[in-house]
């Protein structure tokens, strides 16, 4: 068998295989792009070919950036288009192309890579582990007034779900530069987002409200008439509204767009989408029970390629020091280091000194953005405390400064 990188010209026989290996027909492509593989860059594509010369495996990967906690960014290939056609699977075609693929991102200097798990038993052996979640809320319209806030705020203190801005309502083709730019401005503050390049705006590749699908758009303005928010949506079969995304600089931009779509008229029902974990949403209903959450799952998954590096890019809240015994079974790798905070700043070394914690790579990645407590996986039996405080300590440092959460999907 062999692994080769793709040029341009190898692009219809690369969809053509992902889509095979799927199950799947491409679509018929359409003027002014709007495809969700029109995005790929096929530099960094790769085809599995069998003895014979035919095509039997696709890998690819884009080029992100991905904001850690204390907004800090770095770039992260977005792994994606992972297939195996169905009379070659079990052979050791997958696990080829992911071990090439890795060597390929490590010889880039990239430091992460990260994916949206089809399935999510596949990865884990591959190194990678879920770090952010999310959920869709559905809101029955009959009960979905929203709550007066109680707490009390000192006089120059914004109250949260008050608003002095204003909600204007667009067609999806008459925002493509107020989308792109907003949005650009909140994934740089919100931990786990991923970038969407210009050319996904371009080309209308993904999902709504990047894609040519028809959407109205809710866009919120701060009180100096400037776009800081928006919510995509359409209403569908039962007269459900159905919000794509919600984006909002604040948590008062976010209850304005929610208000909004929960007093749409001719509406039985709100479904938001994407509700990040810990999200104040429901807890603005005058009816607690108002908000029934389903689709609770993993979103992003993450995986670490240089530890050192990794660590010390992202921002600490708390100070401290941890040794970290890692574990890559899938590289055949396993190292000891030193995580050092101080003042914001992490520097992590190697080291001999006796371990706080042992773990997987693929458990350090789902713990690396703070989205999943290091003792959860304790208590899980997938990380191993040497020390009665260890957790503890490892929970403290490893928290964001919110819950991580990524929109994007590719």
């Amino acid at each position: 068998m062999e692994i080769r990188s793709t040029t341009d010209e190898d692009r219809d026989v690369f969809v053509d295989t992902v889509h095979a290996a799927f199950g799947r027909f491409a679509e018929t492509p359409i003027e002014g792009g709007g495809l969700w593989w029109s995005a790929l860059e096929f530099d960094r594509c790769l085809l599995a070919l069998a003895a014979d010369g035919r095509p039997v495996g696709t890998a690819a990967a884009h080029s992100f950036e991905l904001t850690l906690p204390g907004a800090k960014l770095v770039p992260a290939a977005g792994v994606t288009a992972v297939g195996v056609l169905p009379s070659h699977r079990r052979q050791g075609v997958l696990s080829a192309m992911m071990r090439h693929q890795l060597a390929e991102l490590r010889a880039r200097g990239e430091i992460l890579s990260v994916l949206l798990a089809s399935e999510a038993p596949i990865y884990g052996r591959f190194g990678y582990g879920p770090a952010t979640y999310t959920a869709r809320l559905t809101v029955p319209r009959h009960q979905a007034a929203l709550a007066v806030p109680r707490a009390r705020q000192a006089p120059d203190a914004a109250v949260s779900g008050s608003d002095d801005g204003s909600v204007e309502v667009l067609r999806r083709a008459e925002c493509g530069e107020i989308l792109e730019a907003v949005y650009d401005r909140y994934r740089r503050a919100q931990p786990g987002a991923l970038s969407r390049p210009h050319r996904w705006w371009a080309l209308r590749a993904g999902q709504p409200p990047i894609s040519p699908a028809p959407r109205y758009v809710a866009v919120h303005r701060d009180a100096h008439g400037v776009p800081d928010g928006y919510a995509s949506y359409s209403i569908g079969e039962g007269n459900a509204l159905t919000v794509d995304e919600t984006i909002a600089a604040d948590d008062a931009g976010f209850a304005a767009l929610a208000r909004f779509a929960l007093g749409h008229d001719l509406v039985s029902r709100v479904v938001f989408k994407h509700v990040p974990a810990e999200h104040p949403l429901r807890w603005q209903f005058a009816d607690f029970r108002a908000g029934e959450v389903s689709g609770d799952t993993d979103w992003l998954w993450v995986r670490l390629l240089d530890v050192p590096r990794a660590l010390t890019a992202r921002g600490w809240f708390t100070d401290g020091e941890l040794v970290l015994d890692v574990e890559d079974p899938f590289l055949g790798e396993r190292n000891r280091y030193l995580l050092t905070v101080r003042d914001g700043k992490g520097d992590c070394v190697p080291t001999d000194r006796e371990p706080g914690l042992s773990l997987d790579v693929r458990d350090l990645g789902s713990i690396y953005l703070g989205g999943t407590a290091p003792s959860t996986l304790v208590r899980a039996g997938h990380i191993q405390a040497h020390r009665a405080d260890a957790a503890t300590l490892a929970d403290a440092l490893f928290r964001a400064e919110r819950s991580p959460h990524c929109l994007h999907w590719f």
